[in-house]
């Protein structure tokens, strides 16, 4: 195993029994040390400021901030910290806002655990590391197809907010802004996303990982 001090890393899962397995896998490497773990997108900024991990692995489906809105935040607030997303699905979408956050990784969560463990290993070296279904989304995205439209963070809170279930009215409360506003919004959401219903949007939205 590699020598010297160990990678600090920080686990963001919504889920504790994902976050106690992903502890079980890293814990039996003598390099990487887990010094937290996170179940929300803000608690997960608040414990990377405190303890400044090395990596932080950020789930992308979060309650309050998803993992993409969490890790613009951090990325701001700890540049140092490099972040690997971890989601269900490689989806072109999310890969795009992955990398314009900043992040260092991305890894899909079907993928075998020594994976995660060289993904780790990479990014605390100042490397890239991605997934191979994740790498070919890159490739496709510089040399084959055209980018699909990204939702900005606006869009993307209106968006987990409309998975929940909110009205309008609701929505436009939280965020404060107008019930317009929201409706724009959502309109903007159903056209980028090509889907011309809530219930269509909300099932499209959950299969590919852009809501929790």
């Amino acid at each position: 195993m590699p020598q010297g001090i160990p990678i600090r890393v920080l686990i963001a899962d919504d889920h504790t029994i994902v976050r106690q397995g992903l502890r079980a896998l890293l814990e039996r490497e003598e390099d990487i040390q887990v010094v937290g773990e996170a179940g929300t997108g803000n608690q997960t900024i608040d414990k990377v400021v405190e303890i400044r991990p090395a990596v932080v692995l950020m789930d992308v489906a979060m309650p309050d901030l998803n993992g993409l809105q969490a890790s613009s935040q951090i990325a701001k607030l700890v540049p140092e910290a490099k972040i690997i997303i971890l989601s269900m699905t490689a989806d072109e979408d999310l890969v795009r806002h992955a990398l314009d956050i900043g992040v260092r990784g991305y890894v899909v969560k079907e993928s075998a655990a020594n994976e995660l463990i060289t993904a780790i290993r990479e990014v605390e070296r100042g490397n890239a590391f991605f997934s191979p279904s994740v790498s070919r989304i890159l490739l496709e995205m510089k040399t084959v197809r055209p980018l699909r439209p990204s939702l900005t963070l606006r869009e993307r809170d209106v968006l987990q907010l409309i998975a929940d279930g909110k009205t309008n009215k609701d929505i436009a409360a939280m965020l404060s802004i107008s019930t317009k506003t929201v409706e724009k919004h959502r309109q903007q959401i159903m056209d980028k996303l090509n889907q011309h219903d809530v219930v269509s949007l909300v099932n499209y939205a959950r299969d590919h990982g852009l809501v929790s």
